[in-house]
């Protein structure tokens, strides 16, 4: 549904999204995969995705793992159409289907990998749904949450003030919208106050020194294409501003002496039991 609890569904949806999800999957799976393989996963391991998109998360981590089942939940239809057929060769182990995050129709006490990613930073309330995640996991078993901080993105060198551009754009555009953009940096705290043990964090470094530029420049545009609008019409910047912030971050990642980082926080604990 959306309605108060997803005040981003309208930029979730549109096809710039998409375009996204693929870039970050691409930016990000070579790092979060080596995390993943640290975790003691069973060979018959059960996997929640909640927020699933497109499964570019389920394709990567079921591939190589023939054992294991996989559920993706999304609210956005025409995204697990795609799900469907970008996991086609996970055969009838990967299933997705709609489904509400803040109120899963999911028995209790299921999965050993509960998974949430590019999602809490756009919705209120984030720590209702991580009640959720944990109601569903096993005793022993562990969410997986990449959790998103926009304060963690840096350029160099650039005309005008990205950092400005992020607290004045990208997180005011938050506060607009009831969600936070740096909840990245306050899961470590709510997953503790949830009760779960061995709460760690880890960090994704996507920079232009361990990522090829073009990925990064797809991720940007794929932003730049969905999210000028909201922005413009929800916070104090001009269109005309958004748009010279952009294309200074992207003239950053054509300048093969610029350099560009961002940050991303994956933070994991296990379900005591």
């Amino acid at each position: 549904m959306h309605d108060d609890r997803n005040p981003q569904y309208e930029q979730m949806a549109d096809e710039s999204m998409v375009r996204g999800l693929r870039g970050q999957a691409d930016a990000i799976w070579p790092h979060e995969s080596r995390l993943l393989d640290e975790y003691d996963l069973p060979d018959d391991l059960q996997v929640l995705d909640v927020g699933c998109g497109t499964g570019e998360f389920i394709r990567r981590l079921g591939e190589p793992r023939p054992g294991g089942t996989y559920l993706g939940i999304d609210l956005i239809k025409p995204h697990l159409e795609i799900a469907r057929q970008n996991c086609v060769a996970l055969g009838d182990r990967a299933r997705f289907m709609v489904g509400d995050a803040f109120d899963l129709d999911l028995e209790s006490d299921r999965f050993d990998l509960t998974v949430n990613r590019h999602m809490l930073q756009s919705i209120p309330t984030p720590e209702r749904v991580v009640s959720e995640l944990i109601r569903v996991t096993r005793p022993g078993g562990r969410l997986h949450l990449l959790v998103e901080d926009y304060a963690m993105i840096h350029f160099h060198p650039v005309d005008g003030d990205t950092d400005r551009f992020f607290h004045q754009g990208a997180i005011a555009f938050g506060r607009a919208t009831g969600t936070d953009l740096r909840i990245g940096r306050r899961m470590f705290t709510i997953l503790r106050h949830a009760g779960l043990t061995q709460v760690d964090v880890q960090y994704v470094t996507v920079d232009t020194l361990r990522t090829p530029r073009e990925v990064i420049i797809r991720v940007w545009k794929a932003w730049r294409d969905g999210y000028t609008d909201p922005i413009a019409r929800e916070t104090e910047l001009s269109r005309k501003e958004i748009e010279d912030y952009w294309s200074g971050m992207l003239d950053c990642l054509e300048n093969p002496d610029g350099y560009a980082v961002w940050q991303i926080p994956i933070i994991t604990g296990v379900k005591p039991g």
